[in-house]
């Protein structure tokens, strides 16, 4: 791999901020010719915990500042060590968010587009259950912390990995 932009900004930021997809991107891939693809994951705040548009009017994320971004990079190394990618990058926001706000970018560049599809699912599905993040949706009723989901332990299963983050009281969660 050329010496890129990649290679001296962080591969994990956890802020606040909001973030620009455009400029991410192309910070992650530039100056690297032998990108061929480019895979990125935008999460976005949802205004619903179910199924009834308008629920959630607000969400807060918590995180562990350093531990997060340690379990994080370790989630690239596995993606590096798993996957021909040339790199890889995390932005993940915390705070107070609202529906529709920018909530995880997961950004992934490989010469060939399977590998980096392969590699940004496997990063997002580790992110889901093993990243030390917590989130509470507010609604009408009040506030909630989220539960962890079964759904999300199943996607981790199938790169191999076992979590029992979700317990019995998650089944209906979501």
């Amino acid at each position: 791999m050329s010496l890129n932009a990649s290679a001296v900004t962080p591969r994990v930021r956890i802020q606040t901020a909001d973030f620009d997809l455009g400029q991410e991107v192309a910070s992650l891939r530039a100056d690297d010719g032998g990108v061929g693809a480019v895979v990125s994951f935008l999460g976005t705040v949802r205004d619903r915990h179910g199924a009834q548009a308008g629920e959630v009017s607000a969400m807060e994320l918590e995180h562990y500042p350093g531990m997060t971004e340690k379990a994080i990079e370790a989630m690239i190394g596995a993606a590096h060590t798993r996957f021909d990618i040339r790199a890889a990058r995390v932005i993940h926001r915390v705070g107070p968010l609202r529906p529709c706000d920018q909530i995880v970018l997961v950004m992934v560049s490989s010469a060939h587009r399977g590998e980096a599809f392969q590699a940004c699912e496997f990063l997002m599905d580790y992110l889901k259950t093993q990243a030390p993040f917590w989130k509470k949706e507010t609604t009408a009723e009040g506030a909630r912390w989220v539960d962890a989901r079964v759904a999300d332990d199943q996607a981790l299963a199938r790169w191999g990995i076992a979590s029992a983050n979700a317990g019995p009281a998650a089944e209906g969660s979501r």
